[in-house]
């Protein structure tokens, strides 16, 4: 899946997680790859008999209302259906009593559908829609010293802290009367006790996620000699043995020793989405403090007129930057104009446009296109050859894009 694509799907299922039906009335429809339309139509049929039987006379009309809009939708799509098709439908609460709306929404999921689900509820069913959203590859991260040790899985953008242990192995101090021998042989043990633990609690986190065969590899870091012990040990299962990629010399730990560790892993782990984002802004940030001779750009205005120039290299987007490309027109004559606006403002457009008159004949104006922005800096990056990097809010550096810089920056490829 395109990663605009990926996009677009992601703010589809955000709006429809806002959708709310007054009653059981929203219905979600999944159809498998496969699936003749005929036989999902007859079920239809029989779920509108059905639908005859409940009690609420609004309810009952409001899903024999979706059933029947879902029927018309079937009849304009082609078979076979090789992913399958997903369509939501219902009457969607806008306000108060008596701003109800029917909305039916058709989606080609990016994957191929392979279960048939039918359900009523008061919300759509967004699950398995969501599914195909979710990273697939993760990388598995075990920080080890004697002390302590984190146990963290990688996946996608986000960095997940699975277990935190600490071991009660006692540091070095004199023996107290004890022989010094024996007292390091304790230490030793308990050290060797601990690991044990590590790596039980490393296999039981990770294993299934081998064999569901999401795990790309096992990353393992730390202060001193631990973890080659660790990793030279029969501590780890051997299936997961296997997999280690490297270890790695670092300062912590916990979570910090996670952020320490992925830098040091960054030539391993190109292909990962917390990497690619991370190497973006970095470049960017870089070319930002050099004087004259910096490479950085950023401004919406100045970003777009360096795209329709073709110097931009690199273009980093917010993904929570929900913009509009809008473009008016007069019904009278060849008057036309473009605006880039914020999903506020472009309610508040809208409204304007039926009352304002063409500058150029007097005629009436329309709003003849509107496009999601993230999709129309796509098509010109396309255009240019420009490398275009969507960056998640949830990250440290997708943050400072968005908050830093209002969602856009940008790497030319020259100076302009």
């Amino acid at each position: 899946m395109s990663k605009t694509k990926d996009y677009t799907l992601k703010k589809l299922i955000k709006e429809l997680k806002t959708k709310k039906g007054k009653g059981t009335e929203l219905i979600s429809l999944y159809i498998p790859a496969g699936r003749r339309i005929s036989d999902v139509a007859q079920h239809l049929r029989e779920e509108m008999s059905q639908a005859a039987n409940i009690k609420s006379k609004s309810t009952r009309k409001n899903v024999q209302a979706a059933i029947e809009s879902i029927l018309q939708r079937l009849k304009l799509l082609k078979e076979p259906l090789e992913k399958g098709v997903v369509i939501f439908s219902g009457m969607v609460q806008k306000g108060g009593p008596g701003t109800e709306k029917m909305e039916t929404y058709v989606i080609e999921p990016p994957e191929p559908i392979k279960t048939y689900i039918y359900r009523c509820s008061s919300e759509f069913y967004l699950e398995p829609l969501e599914e195909f959203l979710e990273d697939k590859d993760a990388y598995g991260v075990i920080l080890v010293d004697r002390n302590e040790a984190t146990i963290a899985l990688v996946k996608g953008r986000q960095i997940q802290i699975l277990k935190r242990l600490t071991s009660g192995v006692p540091g070095k101090f004199k023996a107290g009367g004890q022989s010094a021998r024996r007292l390091e042989r304790l230490i030793d043990l308990a050290a060797h006790e601990f690991l044990q633990r590590v790596g039980q609690k490393a296999t039981e986190q990770f294993l299934p996620i081998l064999q569901e065969k999401k795990l790309k590899g096992i990353l393992i870091g730390g202060p001193g000699n631990t973890k080659l012990e660790f990793v030279n040990g029969d501590y780890l299962h051997h299936e997961l043995k296997r997999i280690v990629l490297d270890t790695f010399d670092l300062c912590y730990t916990e979570e910090w020793g996670v952020r320490e560790l992925l830098e040091k892993a960054a030539p391993l782990l190109k292909d990962v989405e917390l990497m690619k984002e991370r190497e973006a802004v970095q470049r960017f940030l870089k070319e930002l403090i050099k004087d004259d001779s910096g490479l950085a750009i950023y401004g919406e205005k100045e970003i777009l007129n360096a795209l329709q120039m073709g110097a931009v290299d690199t273009l980093i987007v917010s993904e929570e930057l929900e913009k509009y490309r809008v473009k008016i027109k007069c019904n009278n004559c060849d008057y036309e104009e473009e605006k880039i606006v914020d999903k506020l403002e472009l309610q508040k457009l809208e409204n304007e446009i039926k009352n304002k008159e063409c500058p150029k004949c007097g005629g009436a104006l329309t709003i003849a296109d509107k496009q999601d922005f993230i999709e129309y800096l796509e098509e010109l990056c396309e255009l240019s050859g420009t490398k275009l990097v969507p960056v998640s809010s949830e990250t440290e550096e997708g943050a400072t894009i968005l908050k830093g810089f209002k969602g856009m920056a940008g790497i030319l490829r020259y100076k302009i």
